[in-house]
C-alpha cells in the first residue's frame, strides 16, 4: 500500500496524530482532518458535528487527492457529567462527531472505493467504554457502543466488495482527551495504574497507531467486522483481586 491514500480525523493530537504519523511512516499518503483552528493545521479543517456537509468533504478529498485506500475514524469528544447534567446539546454534540460522523465518513468514502474499484480499509477508533460503561460518561459511553455495532455492520455490508471495517478500542492512553476532566487527577491516575493487569500502567498513542497499522496492512486482509482491545487487559479482569491475595510461591 506504498503509494496509497489514508484519511484521518482527529489527527491534530494525540492518537490520531500518532496514527497519521505512523501511516507515513508505512508509506502511505496521508491527508487529515481536524477542527479549524486546530495545530498543527490539519490538511482540512471541518467541524465533523456539521454531518449534512460530510458528503462534499468526501468528494474533495477524493477529487484533490485521488483514490482512498484508508479511512480511520479517530475524532472524538468527550466531558464528564452526572447523567442528570447533561443537557440535551451536549449530547447530540457528543453522538455526531463519536458515532454519527464516523458512519457517514466510512459511507461516503466506501462508494468512492467502491466505484475506484479499491479494496480498501476502514478503521473506527472505538474505546474500552463502548464494551463496558463507566460513570461520568453515559452520553460518551452511548456513542463508542452505537461505533462497535456500525463497525460490524458496514463490515457485513461491505464485506462483499472487499472492503474491510474493523475498530480497535482504546483502555487508559496518555492523551489530551480527558486532561479537563473535573476530578482529583493525581488520585485517579494511581487507581487506574492499579486497575491495569499489564505491568507498565498507561498505554501510548503508539500502541494504538500500531493496531490500527495491523489492521490496514495486507496482513489483516481477513480480518473484519472485529474490535482488537487495546487496553492493557483491563476489559479481561473484572476486578483487581490478584493485589489483595497472597504472593506467588515459587514453584521451582
Amino acid at each position: 500500500m506504498s503509494t496509497e491514500l489514508a484519511v484521518v480525523t482527529g489527527a491534530a493530537r494525540g492518537l490520531g496524530q500518532a496514527i497519521a504519523a505512523d501511516l507515513v511512516t508505512a508509506g502511505l499518503r496521508v491527508v487529515t482532518i481536524d477542527l479549524p483552528g486546530a495545530e498543527p493545521p490539519p490538511s482540512y479543517a471541518f467541524d465533523l458535528a456539521h454531518t449534512e456537509a460530510i458528503a462534499a468533504l468526501v468528494d474533495r478529498v477524493r477529487g484533490e487527492h485521488g483514490p482512498i485506500a484508508v479511512l480511520v475514524n479517530n475524532a472524538g469528544i468527550a466531558s464528564l457529567r452526572h447523567f442528570n447534567e447533561i443537557t440535551v446539546a451536549e449530547w447530540r454534540r457528543v453522538m455526531r462527531v463519536n458515532s454519527e460522523a464516523p458512519f457517514f465518513l466510512a459511507q461516503r468514502v466506501a462508494e468512492h472505493m467502491i466505484a475506484d474499484g479499491v479494496q480498501g480499509r476502514i478503521v473506527n477508533i472505538s474505546s474500552k467504554n463502548g464494551l463496558m460503561a463507566e460513570a461520568g460518561l453515559a452520553h460518551y459511553n452511548a456513542s463508542k457502543a452505537a461505533l462497535e455495532l456500525t463497525t460490524k455492520s458496514l463490515a457485513a455490508e461491505l464485506g462483499p466488495h472487499g472492503i474491510t471495517v474493523n475498530a480497535v478500542a482504546p483502555g487508559m492512553i496518555a492523551t489530551p482527551i480527558d486532561g479537563d476532566f473535573p476530578l482529583d487527577r493525581a488520585a485517579f491516575e494511581r487507581a487506574w495504574e492499579e486497575r491495569i493487569p499489564l505491568h507498565g500502567g498507561y498505554g501510548t498513542p503508539q500502541d494504538v497507531a500500531g493496531a490500527v497499522r495491523y489492521l490496514v496492512s495486507d496482513q489483516a486482509r481477513y480480518v473484519t467486522g472485529a474490535t482488537l482491545v487495546v487496553d492493557g487487559g483491563v476489559l479481561a479482569d473484572q476486578m483487581p483481586r490478584l493485589r489483595f491475595m497472597p504472593p506467588y510461591r515459587n514453584s521451582l
